[in-house]
């Protein structure tokens, strides 16, 4: 079964992150479908409007730890993982189509790069996200160091990757980073909706708009995530990665 579905009506191309087991944690072959799916949604001409979202109790949980020793074996693993985390990012901000980011329970690390990585962003009320990255001796991607800076301000950003601090709907609503703050039962709805007006605009307009923001403007966007890539695969190398992701596994598992 995928890690991730695709599901298509009324113009929106509804993508599942769907690995509950797991809370969506990213790993190897999740990469693959969820390029799969966003590939998919983004070439078919009944699809106006992509939203992503997550199968059950998370959005996303970042990187998914239990497969550490596969994606550090070799030096062509570490790349071929890193540039698979960075796709993903190209695939949501550097496509035509508007992404609608449903997000619930928890956007860890890359999930909420992720979360970032959406044009409009609808958040549950009991969504906490925060960034790993600086305690495992890992490096944050997804564009973020060029996204947050302009969102938050330079200081905010770093408190933000630096501190690793969990952030509330309400918080990360005060900072500009979501747009709508909803009970869990009505995320997908209120998600649907707004992917449903975006969706009765056109197309060409829509399309020109993203891209004139994320690519036209600058190119500083592209450049962040070719140096975040050099960084994470520097990180995933160190032995410091290794240790401290073991040392967080076993605190977990006690």
């Amino acid at each position: 079964m995928s890690t991730v579905t695709l599901e298509v009506a009324a113009g929106i191309g509804r993508v599942t992150l769907n690995r509950p087991e797991r809370m969506n944690a990213i790993g190897t072959v999740l990469l693959r479908d969820l390029h799969a799916a966003l590939t998919e949604a983004a070439e078919r001409p009944d699809v106006s409007v992509i939203l992503l979202c997550g199968a059950g109790r998370a959005f996303c949980a970042g990187d998914d730890l239990k497969e550490f020793d596969q994606q550090t074996r070799d030096d062509a693993a570490i790349r071929a993982h890193i540039a698979g985390i960075q796709q993903i990012t190209h695939d949501l901000m550097f496509g035509s189509k508007i992404v609608v980011g449903a997000v619930h329970g928890f956007a860890v690390g890359g999930g909420f790069e992720w979360l970032l990585n959406c044009d409009l962003v609808v958040a549950s009320d009991d969504l906490q996200a925060f960034f790993p990255e600086m305690d495992w001796g890992q490096f944050v991607t997804g564009g973020v160091t060029h996204l947050l800076p302009l969102a938050v301000g330079y200081q905010r950003a770093m408190e933000l990757m630096l501190l690793g601090e969990r952030q509330s709907a309400a918080r990360l609503a005060e900072l500009g980073l979501v747009n709508r703050v909803v009970p869990r039962e009505a995320l997908l709805d209120t998600a649907a909706e707004l992917a449903t007006v975006v969706a009765g605009k056109s197309r060409f307009s829509t399309g020109r708009l993203k891209r004139l923001m994320t690519v036209d403007l600058s190119d500083l966007l592209r450049r962040a995530l070719d140096l975040e890539a050099v960084a994470t695969i520097e990180a995933f190398g160190n032995p410091e990665a290794a240790e401290r992701v073991a040392r967080f596994a076993t605190r977990k598992s006690s």
